[in-house]
C-alpha cells in the first residue's frame, strides 16, 4: 500500500527530527518497500543506499543476514532486526524439534505436569527423515486428517491436506521428494516437508475457521526481554469449514495471500478481525473467566516458545526481532501454535491494517531507542506491554481499559484497548520532566 498521507498525519507528534549520532543525524537501511519504509521515513532520520553500508539502522531481509552480517564490523549503537539464527524458532521443523527437546527436559527437571503446559502444538513429524515414525503414528488414528507444509515456504505455498497414505506415495514419487542422487539434473536435494495431525474441530464464527496473528518484540535472549503487542487480527478463510472438502484451501487455510484469490472475495470487507473483536466475540459467548484463562494460555504459548531457543539462540546487542505469532483456536477454547513468522507482513490489505502497522513500527522503533529517550525500565511504551524481563513482569495498580480486565497480574493486555498514542505522549512527557530535574 502506498504511504496514506491522512494516516501519517495522525501520528505527526512522533514524527519530529529526532537527536542522532553525536552531531549527525540517524541512518537508516530498508530492505523492504512497505509500511516500514514509511515508518522509518516518518523518523526524519537519513536515509542511505542500499549498498551503503555505513548505518546505524538496518531493517534487513533474511537473505542479508545469510550472506553479509558475519562480514560486517558494527559499532554498539547499531540496531539490525533479526537474530543470525532466528530461524531456530521461525522454520516449521525447527520450531518442533526445540518444543520437543524443550518438554523433555521440563518433564526431566519438573515433571509430567510442568512438561504438558508444552502441549499446544500438534504432534509432527519432519519429512523424509521420520516418515517411517510418522508411519507408525498414522496407523493409530485410522481415518483422521493430516497436513503436509514445506518448511521454508510462507502464504500457505505448497500446503495440502490427506487422509490416506497413498496421498503420501504420490508425494514421494514426485520431483520435489526425489533426493539429488536420484536426479538426472542438479536440482536441490529433497525439500524439507512437515507432517501435522490436523486440528478437526476448529472454534468457527460464522461458520468459518480462522487463525491469530499476534505480534512478538524480542530485544535480548539473555537475559530474554520480550514485549507484547496489544493489537493483532483474525484472519477468516472465505468459504464455509468442512471436512468433506479437504483439498480446498479457500476452507482449510486463512492466509491472506490466499483467501484474496477466491472468486467471491470481498475486497472491502476482507477477511479480518480485530483483536478487541474478537474478545468481545468470545467474552459474550463464554464469560470473561474463560476469555482469560484462555488469553494466559496464549501467553504461555509465547513464553515457553521464546525459552525453547532461549540457550541456542545466537544473542547479539545489535540484533531484536519482530515475531508474528500464528495461533488456532479449537472448539474447547484451547489455542495451538501454528507457527512463529520472522518476516510478518508489512504490507497492509485496507487503511486499518496500516494504521495498525504503521502504530505496531513506530512502537518497535521507540522500544529499539536509537535515539537514546528512554530509561530502560518502561514497562509500557506505546502498544507495546513488556511481560517478560529475565522473568514474569507484573502489571502495575491500577485499571486498565479493557473488555475483560484480567484478573491475573502479569503485565499482557492482548485485546485491550490501545491507547498508544495518549500513552506516547504522556510517556515523553514524563521523561523530559525526568531529565529536566
Amino acid at each position: 500500500m502506498n504511504k496514506n498521507p491522512k494516516v501519517n498525519q495522525s501520528y505527526r507528534y512522533t514524527a519530529q527530527r529526532t537527536r542522532g549520532i553525536g552531531d549527525r543525524p540517524i541512518r537508516f537501511k530498508c530492505s523492504l518497500q512497505n509500511t516500514i519504509i514509511d515508518v522509518l521515513r516518518s523518523k526524519g532520520w537519513a536515509e542511505v543506499r542500499e549498498e551503503d553500508n555505513e548505518f546505524d539502522f538496518f531493517w534487513a531481509d533474511r537473505g542479508w543476514m545469510k550472506e553479509y552480517f558475519d562480514q560486517c564490523f558494527m559499532e554498539d549503537h547499531v540496531r539490525i532486526n533479526h537474530f543470525r539464527n532466528h530461524y531456530e524458532l521461525t522454520r516449521k521443523n525447527l520450531m518442533v524439534k526445540n518444543l520437543k527437546r524443550h518438554r523433555k527436559m521440563l518433564e526431566r527437571e519438573a515433571g509430567k505436569i510442568e512438561a504438558s503446559k508444552c502441549d499446544f502444538f500438534p504432534m509432527t513429524y519432519e519429512l523424509p527423515s521420520e516418515y517411517h515414525m510418522f508411519v507408525d503414528e498414522f496407523k493409530k488414528y485410522p481415518g483422521s486428517i493430516w497436513i503436509m507444509k514445506p518448511v521454508a515456504k510462507s502464504q500457505g505455498k505448497g500446503i495440502f491436506l490427506f487422509r490416506k497414505l497413498k496421498d503420501i506415495t504420490d508425494w514421494k514419487k514426485s520431483d520435489t521428494y526425489r533426493p539429488k542422487e536420484e536426479k538426472n539434473d542438479d536440482k536441490e536435494p529433497v525439500e524439507t516437508y512437515i507432517v501435522s495431525k490436523y486440528i478437526e474441530k476448529p472454534y468457527l464464527i460464522g461458520g468459518r475457521k480462522f487463525d491469530l496473528r499476534i505480534y512478538v518484540l524480542v530485544n535480548s535472549y539473555i537475559p530474554l526481554k520480550a514485549w507484547l503487542y496489544r493489537s493483532g487480527f483474525a484472519r477468516f478463510s472465505n468459504a464455509r469449514f468442512s471436512l468433506d472438502s479437504i483439498d480446498d484451501s479457500y476452507v482449510h487455510l486463512t492466509n491472506v495471500a490466499i483467501q484474496k484469490t477466491a472468486p467471491d472475495y470481498d475486497a472491502e470487507k476482507g477477511c479480518k478481525w480485530s483483536m478487541p473483536q474478537i474478545k468481545r466475540y468470545f467474552t459474550a459467548k463464554h464469560g470473561i473467566e474463560n476469555v482469560e484463562q484462555m488469553f494466559r494460555s496464549i501467553n504461555d504459548i509465547f513464553i515457553k516458545s521464546l525459552q525453547s531457543v532461549q540457550k541456542i539462540m545466537i544473542n547479539d546487542k545489535h540484533c531484536f526481532e519482530l515475531y508474528g505469532y500464528d495461533i488456532l483456536i479449537d472448539q474447547d477454547l484451547k489455542p495451538w501454535l501454528i507457527e512463529v513468522n520472522a518476516s510478518p507482513s508489512l504490507t497492509a490489505s485496507s487503511e486499518e491494517d496500516y494504521i495498525l502497522k504503521f502504530g505496531l513500527l513506530e512502537d518497535l522503533l521507540h522500544i529499539i531507542d536509537m535515539e537514546g529517550r528512554m530509561t530502560g525500565k518502561e514497562k509500557r511504551i506505546g502498544g507495546f506491554d513488556l511481560m517478560w524481563d529475565d522473568g514474569p513482569v507484573m502489571a502495575e495498580e491500577g485499571g486498565v481499559d479493557c473488555i475483560s480486565p484480567p484478573s491475573y497480574s502479569t503485565n499482557t493486555f492482548l485485546g485491550c484497548h490501545n491507547d498508544r498514542k495518549r500513552q506516547l505522549r504522556q510517556l515523553f512527557k514524563q521523561l523530559a520532566a525526568q531529565r529536566k530535574t
